[in-house]
C-alpha cells in the first residue's frame, strides 16, 4: 500500500493545520497508522498512532492535547489535526502503516513492518 501525506504549509504560531494521509488501497483501513516528524538537524520521532481495530489514538507528550488523529475508512485516509502550533513543531511530517493487520499501537513496528509515505513540510513561525 502506498501512502502520501499532504496538507503541510506555513502558519503562525498558535495557528492550526490539518494533515492528511491517503492510501492507494482500501486495505489501509486494516493497518495501524503512525504519524512521525523530523525537524531540521533532529532525529525522526513518532508523535501519534491510531489503531485500525478500534480507532484509539495515542500521542507523544509534546503534542498531547494539541494534536488529534482520526481516520475515515470510507476515504482510505487518516488525519492529523494540529492546533496551537508552536515554532518547535516545524518539521517534515510523515505517515506510515504497520502492514501487519490489526496490530495495536503499543506494539507497532513501523520501521521493520511499515510502509511509509512521502512527507509534508510544516513551518510554524514565531
Amino acid at each position: 500500500v502506498q501512502l502520501q501525506a499532504f496538507g503541510g504549509g506555513w502558519v503562525h504560531a498558535g495557528g492550526s493545520l490539518r494533515l492528511s494521509c491517503k492510501a492507494s488501497e482500501s486495505t489501509v483501513n486494516y493497518y495501524t497508522i503512525g504519524w512521525f516528524r523530523q525537524a531540521p538537524g533532529k532525529e525522526r520521532e513518532q508523535i501519534s498512532c491510531i489503531n485500525s481495530s478500534d480507532g484509539r489514538a495515542s500521542y507523544e507528550d509534546s503534542v498531547k492535547g494539541r494534536f488529534t488523529t482520526s481516520r475515515d475508512n470510507a476515504k482510505n485516509a487518516v488525519y492529523l489535526e494540529m492546533n496551537s502550533l508552536k515554532a518547535e513543531d516545524t518539521a517534515v511530517y510523515y505517515c506510515a502503516a504497520d502492514l501487519r493487520v490489526g496490530i495495536f499501537c503499543g506494539i507497532a513496528d513501523f520501521v521493520n513492518s511499515g510502509s511509509w509515505g512521502q512527507g509534508t513540510l510544516v513551518t510554524v513561525s514565531s
